[in-house]
This record gives C-alpha cells, sequence and structure tokens, in this order.
C-alpha cells in the first residue's frame, strides 16, 4: 500500500472527518458564545459597576511610573507596555470573568438539552399491538357478544 493511498485511507476515514467537522462547529460555536458574553452579558453586568479590568497594572520598572506620572496618573495598558515591563493582573481577571460566564452559559445549555432529552426518554413506548391470538379472541368475545 503506498502513502498516497494509506493517507487517503486515513483522512476519509468517518472519524477523521468527524472530527474535523466538529472543531469547525466548535469554532464557529465558540464565536457565538464569546459574542454573547462580550455583547449582551458584560454590558449588563457593567450597569452594576465598572466590569473592564483589562487596563489595571502594576509598573514594574522607574520608567513606567514616571510615564504614569506624567499623563496624570492614567496611562492605559499598552502606552505602558511600550515604555517598559508592567504586571498585567488586569487582563488575567477579564479573561477568568469571561470564562466564568462562558462556562455557566455552556452548562446552561448542556442542562437544558439534557432535560429535554430526559422529557424524551421518559415518555412511555406506545403499547405493542396485540397479537394474533388477542385479535382472534377479541374477534370471539365480539361475536359471543353479538350473538346474545
Amino acid at each position: 500500500m503506498g502513502f498516497i493511498s494509506e493517507f487517503r485511507e486515513f483522512a476519509l476515514k468517518g472519524n477523521v472527518v468527524d472530527l474535523a467537522v466538529g472543531v469547525i462547529i466548535g469554532g464557529a460555536f465558540g464565536k457565538i458564545i464569546d459574542s454573547v458574553v462580550k455583547d449582551m452579558i458584560m454590558p449588563v453586568v457593567g450597569i452594576f459597576g465598572s466590569v473592564d479590568f483589562s487596563n489595571l497594572y502594576f509598573p514594574l520598572s522607574s520608567d513606567v511610573q514616571a510615564a504614569i506620572d506624567k499623563a496624570g496618573g492614567k496611562l492605559g495598558l499598552e502606552e505602558a507596555r511600550k515604555v517598559g515591563p508592567v504586571l498585567a493582573y488586569g487582563s488575567f481577571i477579564t479573561v477568568a470573568i469571561n470564562f466564568v460566564i462562558l462556562a455557566m452559559i455552556i452548562f446552561l445549555m448542556v442542562k437544558a438539552i439534557n432535560s429535554l432529552k430526559r422529557k424524551h426518554e421518559d415518555l412511555p413506548p406506545p403499547p405493542a399491538p396485540p397479537t394474533k391470538e388477542e385479535v382472534l379472541l377479541t374477534e370471539i368475545r365480539d361475536l359471543l357478544k353479538a350473538g346474545r
């Protein structure tokens, strides 16, 4: 078996194609969830206070501190990074909050799907059709009732 034919057999196996489709759909779904968090949930949370921690940092050099003082105490993270090293803890906090919100959304979606599955599974199976003997006995019973 040649290299090309082996590769073709590997690439066209159902598992590999299913995995590729799952990764593509997962990427698109991730963008949807990211938009829900960033564009719908975070603004609502922002009503209760500032939730954008991305510009919070500790200056790690005197050059950065001097630039902060020169800017009147307000120097954005990107500008501070250009001046010198900073410990950008705010970015981590923002990503952690987004992760918790994302995990909650995924949990609620999986819970809803599982609930729907359980409702579908809890439905009693349809009654089995009567056997030939039951049909015959029913006919005999009906004939006997009609004869009276």
